[in-house]
């Protein structure tokens, strides 16, 4: 009578956890290629520099609207509508990707060191944050855009604000190999203009 009590018991648990298992995946699928961005000019080795008093950049990872918070490619339908462009997954989210662009990106054109958030205490130079409100593909314009509102402490309480736009064509259809050679693009054309800005 005990053996049976426990073997009514235990099915319906038995059961339940396989009915589970058929519909819920503990680990995303994982395209067979991830997308990143490259900077057009990346910095050359050196030997290492010493830092001067304020000559450091600190650049800190950009905020996002949500359509940004994961690792898809978002498409922009009309004013309202938001799609993701179908097996296209950055290696990281888009704000991480973005900071590490341009941060190289403001190396090479200004000559200045940048400095990971991390180690933003260890300078009293200039502080780069910001939002990326877009980082993704246009559908009626068939065109990638990247946009970026910069906000610049160069010195004290002083502040500097400025909006950078890029755009780029996508080549063909809309696909994970042309959204991200498009993005890649426009994200390397504002990260030249945020440089340029910051080396002023």
């Amino acid at each position: 009578m005990g053996k049976t009590m426990t073997m009514v018991r235990t099915l319906p648990l038995i059961a339940v956890s396989l009915a589970l298992a058929g519909c819920v995946s503990l680990s995303p699928k994982v395209p067979p290629q991830l997308l990143r961005l490259t900077p057009s000019a990346p910095a050359p080795a050196n030997n290492g520099v010493v830092l001067g008093k304020g000559v450091a950049v600190a650049v800190s990872f950009p905020s996002a609207p949500v359509e940004l918070s994961n690792n898809r490619v978002p498409v922009r339908i009309g004013s309202t509508e938001v799609a993701y462009v179908k097996d296209a997954q950055w290696i990281d989210s888009p704000a991480h990707l973005f900071r590490d662009l341009l941060a190289e990106t403001i190396t090479v054109r200004t000559g200045r060191p940048t400095l990971t958030p991390r180690e933003a205490a260890l300078t009293t130079g200039p502080r780069l944050g910001g939002r990326i409100s877009e980082f993704g593909i246009d559908a009626g314009g068939h065109q990638a855009s990247v946009v970026y509102d910069a906000t610049l402490i160069r010195s004290g309480d002083q502040v500097e604000t400025r909006r950078f736009t890029a755009n780029a064509p996508v080549n063909g259809k809309v696909d994970e190999a042309s959204a991200g050679a498009a993005i890649n693009t426009a994200a390397n054309d504002v990260a030249t203009q945020v440089a340029d800005w910051v080396g002023r």
